[in-house]
């Protein structure tokens, strides 16, 4: 208990400082494993004991319909975080028009469903406590009176510790983080403790599984691990969906899936993770079961204590103790949590009703409501664990853990049919769930607790073996004569059909109310209103701000109520800052924080009571739902139609950006060729007016006439250049592909520039390591490239060139190396730009127009190539590829790509 109490105030105060523990998916599917109760670790055992394989049932349920926990869960989560909805009792009274005496009806069916489960808890926890001190190994209720008890002071201090950590907030959908990951680590340990003493049995009392086994088959227990007859098969199927109601509904499973959960999508990994906890929680449930059978055989030896009494048996103290706390464990966790959600119902749909109706206690209360509020709770707690305690000494210690906890879970599945329905059917109505609930649980009464009423001497035995009034249909075990069908399923099957025929037949024959008809489309399709609830809740009449400002701040205090204005006025975008009445957004917005405080029944009473509310058609509800839906389809199509224009505004930027861009290169490459044809143009005008001079010397007549002809084809260089640049880019230009050999194309192109690099006393190498390698290409065009590469390299060197083709399974790679400085990491994007050197005017240009390498990327494109730049081994080196299967017709396609 002391580590409970620390493990819960530590969360608490790292929550505070805002971190929390109970918002990981992972402590969040831990916490739903509160479903293993003692039941799980004791009853399991006794129950594979005597029915086998039967007991798998109780886990095979809830992980089938895990899957479908997005399709049910998720929608109860939003519906209850939209509604603030505390409770499995306030998520029915909300459903069916926010009926006071629905939610009413739910909690005291709860509250006798629940109670004698909280009592086989204090059971096992006094039982095994019990079977630690003294050794007597049957879980039997003992005769001390209550003050001699220590399961009594057990109650107590677990009353003592849901109050400080369940109680601390009025708002009762308030998440309690300390107390989720309190439960978390307590599903950790009782994992451990029970696969640990599952250890002990199997590979150290035994010799493994099949030991286990085979002598339980010596001793004619082997029919406890075989599929039994039809009737079995019957009962496992009733289980099974028994089990999968169970997880969904029971008020515990309620609190931790759906109150406390923090985020929807943590249901993606409780999916998977609860269900593998339960597989793993009884990979030893049967070989504990048979151990037990086998090594107590003959012996008056309870099957619920096997856990416990066989490490007791060998003398195994510390892990005796390891498996009681385990099965504490267990136990208080289901406790704790049962307590809270039951005490939360008594408190919103049980005394808060009667308080708020009647005038004398309201004006008694109305001060200090958020007060009272939480006194109800932590008295509702202590009474709960001590009716839960007395039921435990004058009935629960007479059944088996099982029993009292399979008819426990009938009793919450008679709220199936009413939520279900309410999820996903609009036309279930009030009259139809509760009439459904009332029906089924009295069945449930009548087959399933009256005979434990028998049995514990309180009715006389006739009432068993003749039935009610000596009328024979009226035997509680075989109601209308049905017999063949094992208690729980026989209860479950007349229990469920009769509550399921009321409630459609009810709900088809009666119309609803507009309130109902209003809350039942919210809920059906809350996916759809979950963002404009307050505006799709009909609410018709007048209410003033004081009033309801008033009312918030006697359970909300005046801080939290100024900041949930603040937050509506933000969401909504209307002031508060009016005369007269306010819009029913705000009236709806204020029963809704209020219904996480008391219930939505209570919070209806609540505002009802400040405001003047008027009559409502169905007509006038349908009217205003669908317009609410107009609204929002509109709202979306301005979404998406805002959407579509800042999509098309950014396109046309970028548009704009990439012509003013083109527009700027354009100016500037007109400039730069100006100013390359401007050069040649000069030096051929003044050497020219020299040659007019008679007396200019034959020599150097002769020298000026050469430099005139070089610079006139400088001048066709560039303007070949430019054309060629203008055909490729057009897609005009045409490739003369014919078959070429490629080794004398390089050696060529090789030879042309001997003389250059003999000149600038630069080393040159080849390597050219294939034989005739024919290619159809344009053979002047990729001579052009290769003579391009080399030239730059002739450039660029300080004093080696090199260069190296390969032939690979697809591609011919001609690489061109130079120990040169290398071209800058931050310009090798843009080397191969036809503009480049235009953009780069203030940078020192290197010799020539700068178009080579935007020709010679165009060639290689057009090849179906690929030409680029790197640094390797610390040398420059430019390569293209060229592929060895390139096919005449290649060429059109390729310009067709360009154009």
């Amino acid at each position: 208990m002391a580590l409970l109490f620390a493990i819960a105030w530590f969360s608490e105060r790292s929550s505070e400082k805002g971190e929390s523990y109970a918002s990981n998916p992972y402590v969040y599917a831990l916490s739903l494993a509160v479903y293993c109760t003692a039941w799980t670790y004791y009853g399991s055992v006794g129950y594979a004991a005597t029915n086998g394989l039967e007991f798998l049932t109780i886990y095979i349920g809830p992980s089938l319909i895990a899957p479908l926990w997005w399709l049910v869960m998720r929608k109860m989560i939003r519906v209850s975080k939209v509604q603030r909805i505390s409770s499995i009792a306030d998520f029915i009274s909300s459903r069916y028009g926010k009926s006071v005496s629905l939610g009413g009806i739910v909690t005291v069916f709860c509250l006798l469903g629940i109670l004698p489960y909280i009592s086989i808890q204090i059971k096992a926890i006094a039982s095994s406590f019990e079977i630690l001190t003294t050794g007597d190994f049957q879980m039997s209720g003992n005769l001390l009176p209550f003050y001699s008890d220590a399961a009594f002071y057990l109650s107590l201090g677990l009353a003592l510790f849901t109050i400080l950590f369940g109680t601390r907030d009025v708002e009762a959908t308030a998440r309690h983080d300390g107390l989720v990951t309190a439960i978390a680590f307590e599903s950790i340990f009782k994992l451990v403790a029970f696969l640990v003493v599952g250890v002990f049995v199997t590979f150290i009392v035994y010799d493994g599984f099949q030991d286990i086994f085979t002598q339980a088959s010596i001793r004619g227990f082997d029919h406890l691990f075989v599929f039994g007859d039809e009737i079995a098969s019957t009962d496992w199927f009733w289980m099974g969906i028994l089990s999968m109601m169970a997880i969904l509904f029971l008020p515990r499973q309620f609190q931790v899936s759906v109150v406390e959960n923090h985020d929807e999508n943590h249901l993606d990994k409780a999916m998977w993770l609860f269900p593998l906890y339960l597989l793993i929680i009884n990979v030893f449930v049967l070989p504990i079961a048979l151990g037990g059978l086998v090594h107590f055989e003959g012996e008056a030896v309870d099957a619920d204590t096997f856990v416990l009494a066989l490490p007791i048996t060998y003398n195994q103290d510390w892990l005796a103790l390891g498996v009681y706390l385990g099965g504490f464990s267990a136990a208080t966790g289901m406790i704790i949590v049962s307590t809270i959600a039951l005490s939360n119902m008594v408190s919103n749909n049980l005394v808060l009703p009667v308080i708020l109706s009647n005038d004398k206690l309201k004006k008694k209360f109305q001060l200090r409501l958020g007060e009272t509020v939480i006194w109800i709770r932590r008295v509702t707690i202590i009474l709960i664990i001590i009716l839960a305690y007395a039921y435990y000494k004058e009935v629960a210690g007479k059944f088996s853990i099982v029993s009292i906890g399979l008819i426990s879970f009938v009793a919450i599945a008679q709220l199936t049919p009413a939520i279900i329905g309410g999820l996903f059917w609009k036309k279930g109505s009030k009259i139809g769930a509760t009439v459904g609930i009332i029906a089924g649980f009295g069945v449930w009464f009548f087959t399933l607790v009256t005979p434990t009423i028998v049995t514990a001497g309180y009715l006389p035995e006739t009432f068993l073996s003749e039935g009610l009034m000596g009328i024979a249909a009226l035997k509680p075990s075989s109601l209308f004569g049905m017999e063949g069908m094992s208690p729980i399923s026989h209860g479950l099957f007349f229990s469920l059909t009769i509550n399921t025929f009321a409630y459609v037949f009810l709900s088809l024959l009666l119309t609803q109310s507009s309130k109902e008809h209003n809350q039942a489309v919210v809920f059906v399709d809350i996916f759809k209103y979950s963002t404009t609830l307050d505006s799709s809740i009909i609410w018709k009449g007048q209410a003033y701000l004081p009033d309801l400002k008033a009312l918030l701040v006697n359970f909300l205090g005046q801080v939290k109520t100024d900041e949930a204005l603040q937050e509506f006025e933000a969401m909504t975008g209307s002031s508060l800052e009016v005369k007269g009445a306010v819009n029913s957004e705000l009236v709806n917005y204020s029963e809704r924080l209020l219904s996480g405080v008391i219930g939505t029944a209570s919070a209806r009473i609540m505002v009802a009571s400040v405001v003047k509310e008027e009559e409502i058609s169905m007509e006038e509800v349908l009217g205003i739902l669908r317009e609410t839906q107009e609204l929002k389809f509109l709202n979306l199509e301005l979404k998406q139609k805002s959407k579509e224009l800042t999509k098309a505004s950014t396109k046309l930027q970028k548009l704009n950006e990439t012509l003013r861009l083109n527009d700027m290169l354009k100016d500037e490459f007109i400039s730069t060729v100006t100013h390359e044809m401007k050069t040649p143009l000069t030096s051929i005008r003044a050497f020219s007016e020299i040659l007019l001079d008679e007396d200019l010397p034959e020599e150097d007549r002769k020298k000026f006439l050469d430099i005139i002809i070089q610079e006139t084809s400088r001048m066709t260089r560039l303007i070949d250049q430019v054309l060629d640049l203008e055909r490729f880019d057009s897609g005009r230009q045409k490739l003369n592909l014919e078959s070429t050999d490629i080794k004398i194309l390089l050696l060529q192109a090789c030879e042309s520039m001997f003389q250059v690099f003999k000149e600038k006393k630069i080393a040159f190498t080849m390597d050219l390591p294939f034989d005739a390698l024919e290619l159809a290409v344009d053979e002047d065009r990729v001579k052009q490239v290769v003579l391009n590469l080399l030239s730059n390299a002739s450039k660029f060197a300080n004093s080696l060139t090199e260069i190296r083709a390969v032939v690979t399974d697809n591609y011919l790679q001609v690489e061109v190396y130079d120990d040169g400085k290398g071209v800058p990491a931050e310009e090798v994007p843009y080397i191969f730009d036809k503009f480049f050197q235009a953009k780069n005017q203030t940078s020192k240009k290197p010799i020539g127009s700068g178009l080579g390498l935007a020709i010679s990327k165009k060639i290689i494109e057009y090849h179906g190539g690929i030409i680029g730049v790197e640094r390797k081994d610390g040398l420059t080196c430019f390569s293209f590829s060229l592929p060895l299967f390139q096919e005449k017709n290649v060429e059109p396609e390729t310009q067709k790509m360009y154009e």
